[in-house]
């Protein structure tokens, strides 16, 4: 069985910014520009009957759309780094519906994600990387952002086991209710008003 986790999509125009931020960082596995994604909860390897349960669940979501927006680099590990993301503006309705999801998860019996919800997108998997070559490849991309975007559904994704980083393959779609913004629309880029 593939493993399961629920994410945000990231838009293409998103994805290309992020693109842009590949290279420069001896010893760094970037991730393909097609998987770029938000995590909101890894599930793991489960039972057909599991999956099949968590999808039927998944499904009777009922959230309001919403907006967001890239707005930092980082990496995580601090004193040996292992990864390099793009960090996800705080949102409260992400945040509820990644807390939802936890609870699903939960009900059906999956253990408690131990890790705290940070919303990030992965931009590569380090190995061997100095410290030194982390913190020069950040110190130049500090001031790092997209404009919003809105998030109007979640999806439930697969990878193969063993390998991080993709591919991954989105298994279902469960769109979140839509809501106004008032969006100025300017070619395929939403911009939020008053949003940064």
């Amino acid at each position: 069985m593939p493993r399961l986790f629920t994410a945000l999509e990231v838009p293409r125009n998103v994805a290309m910014s992020l693109s842009l931020l590949r290279g420069g960082l001896p010893g760094a596995r970037w991730i393909d520009v097609e998987n770029y994604h938000i995590t909101l909860r890894f599930i793991g390897d489960v039972d057909g009957r599991t999956a099949d349960e968590i999808v039927d669940r998944l499904d009777r979501i009922e959230r309001p759309e919403f907006q967001t927006a890239l707005t930092s680099i980082g990496s995580f590990g601090s004193k040996k780094p292992h990864s390099v993301w793009a960090g996800v503006a705080p949102s409260p309705e992400m945040h509820s519906l990644q807390a939802e999801i936890e609870r699903i998860c939960q009900r059906i019996g999956l253990p408690p994600d131990p890790r705290k919800f940070t919303p990030h997108v992965t931009l590569a998997r380090l190995k061997h990387c100095r410290l030194d070559d982390v913190v020069h490849y950040l110190s130049g991309r500090g001031n790092f952002y997209t404009a919003p975007f809105a998030v109007s559904r979640f999806v439930l994704m697969s990878s193969k086991e063993s390998v991080g980083g993709g591919p991954y393959l989105t298994e279902e779609i469960f769109p979140l209710r839509e809501t106004n913004y008032g969006y100025a629309h300017d070619g395929d880029m939403a911009v939020a008003k008053g949003f940064l």
